[in-house]
């Protein structure tokens, strides 16, 4: 009886060890956020794992919206640090179905980093110099 047990212990933990794996190693969805990071911290009591926000605004004044992400490599880490105040880029895959937060708060996990220029709400207004008339002659000086 004890052997039949272990046989179903060993199983049940090889197909666990299976769906983990293959949740990490295939990503649901692939992609990029933009926008300026709010907070990124280390968290968990067993499990420490990096998690953050990112502020996407559209224009400004609008009301921005809020994407929750985890890292887990330290050198992508330590570049989002670098860009902090900045807007960036997020490059994310995004793994489902994962069975505790051990590897992340979030199903979205970053990649890389990339900072991004400002960009322009609407083209720069185009200022056109006045036309000017040509030099006009000095007067013939009189004798």
């Amino acid at each position: 009886m004890l052997r039949v047990f272990s046989i179903i212990a060993v199983v049940l933990a090889l197909l666990v060890s299976a769906w983990i794996w293959l949740a990490l190693a295939f990503s649901y969805s692939e992609g990029e956020r933009a926008g300026y990071i709010q907070k990124i911290s280390s968290k968990g009591w067993l499990c420490k794992t990096w998690e953050g926000e990112i502020a996407m605004v559209t224009m400004p004044g609008a009301i921005p919206d809020r994407f929750a992400f985890t890292v887990r490599d330290e050198a992508v880490v330590k570049k989002i640090n670098a860009l902090t105040g900045q807007r960036v880029v997020l490059i994310y895959e995004q793994h489902k179905f994962l069975p505790t937060q051990c590897f992340g708060e979030t199903e979205y996990f970053i990649t890389d980093v990339r900072a991004v220029g400002e960009q322009p709400l609407s083209p720069a207004p185009v200022v056109l110099a006045p036309l000017l008339a040509p030099a006009a002659q000095p007067a013939p000086a009189r004798p």
